[in-house]
């Protein structure tokens, strides 16, 4: 008996749903409540929780993993429990499907793109704090805001306070996107995205319908799932920044780059050594901030050529001599590194950004023929 897929659909990135789903299944204790809270996240709807809980309620695995019961027409069939039914929707989460919007309703495919109070249709601002209310609602701001409770009469952090004292800007909680200027939203973006923090467990407190209480917080997975969630909502809305997943400027808002110019970061940073890794990542810094300059591309630049400096001979030896100061003579004839007068400065800022990528590549390049040498 395989497990039908056709009914659920991801909310989540696959991988980090693939993540969460094996440290479950590594657990000892109470890894159903876990395994529900999990799907209740990163699943769409009810359907698979309902599926899960019908099934038998075993504690570990069996030695015999498969039961036999008998259906209504008087037949035998194999039926999984929980814990291999489990087992098999992490193994085969890459086959889920990710949940899409609806496809426009009758008003939005014939109207005139106004909602009701006559905004804008897409306001970013308002989808924005629309998805902190859903984190905070699956107590991922519990661990820094608090949580209450009949039972405990002690005092909250005042969430204003928290975000003041990181942003600089009183008065930001409860959220108002009407009052937010760029600046603000953007800054809550970032601040946000250092916030939160997954609730791995959570219990229901039914004296005086007290509600859920979340516990056993971790803020990995949080900010994978809000870099995935924000830069979504970011792409849809035609705004050319994203959070960044990796670096020195982890988490903070930074130019969009294509597929392969994303990948040649997260290889450069990836495969270098520590002490490289570390200029290269303050260089990527420097380049795809949201305040970038011209002056800041440039620095960046110059601590890329510094590392190729250092592997000068290297190049030499692999690329051949006119290629390598060809190299160089970009950095050394231009108004980049020495800043002489007799250097070329009237090039438009374009000039920056290829001298930038080419030079990464290039640190890249070298980080496999660094590698290729010692294994020969």
């Amino acid at each position: 008996m395989s497990l039908d897929l056709s009914n659920y659909e991801l909310l989540w990135p696959t991988s980090l749903f693939v993540s969460e789903g094996e440290r479950i299944l590594r657990s000892k204790s109470s890894w159903q409540d876990r395994a529900t809270w999990l799907m209740t996240e990163a699943l769409a709807g009810t359907t698979a929780v309902a599926d899960f809980e019908d099934l038998p309620n075993h504690t570990a695995p069996t030695a015999d993993p498969w039961a036999t019961t008998v259906t209504g027409w008087g037949t035998n069939r194999a039926v999984m429990d929980q814990h291999d039914w489990f087992t098999e929707l992490i193994n085969r989460a890459p086959e889920l499907r990710h949940a899409a919007a609806p496809r426009p309703y009758w008003p939005q495919r014939r109207g005139n793109g106004l909602a009701h109070d006559g905004s804008t249709a897409r306001d970013t601002r308002r989808d924005f704090a629309r998805l902190i209310g859903e984190f905070a609602n699956s107590g991922y701001l519990v661990e820094v805001f608090g949580e209450e409770c009949v039972d405990d009469h002690s005092e909250l952090p005042d969430a204003s306070e928290v975000i003041d004292r990181r942003l600089g800007i009183p008065d930001l909680w409860p959220l108002a996107p009407e009052r937010w200027d760029e600046d603000t939203f953007y800054g809550l973006i970032e601040v946000f995205h250092d916030l939160v923090s997954r609730p791995r467990t959570r219990r229901y407190h039914s004296y005086s319908g007290c509600g859920w209480h979340h516990s056993e917080f971790h803020n990995g997975p949080a900010r994978v799932l809000y870099r995935w969630k924000v830069n979504q909502l970011l792409r849809e809305a035609g705004i050319e920044y994203e959070l960044a997943a990796e670096g020195e400027d982890l988490g903070r808002l930074v130019a969009v780059t294509d597929d392969a110019r994303s990948a040649l970061v997260h290889r450069a940073l990836s495969d270098s050594a520590p002490d490289i890794t570390t200029r290269i990542r303050h260089a990527i810094a420097l380049f795809r901030g949201r305040d970038t300059s011209a002056e800041s591309k440039r620095s960046a630049i110059v601590t890329l050529a510094g590392i190729l400096e250092e592997r000068r001979a290297l190049i030499k030896e692999q690329v051949g001599k006119p290629d390598e100061g060809a190299l160089f003579e970009i950095a050394n004839r231009y108004d980049l590194r020495h800043r002489r007068a007799d250097q070329h400065g009237d090039y438009d800022e374009a000039f920056l950004d290829w001298i930038f990528w080419w030079y990464l590549a290039t640190v890249e390049l070298t980080n496999r023929l660094i590698v290729a040498r010692n294994l020969t």
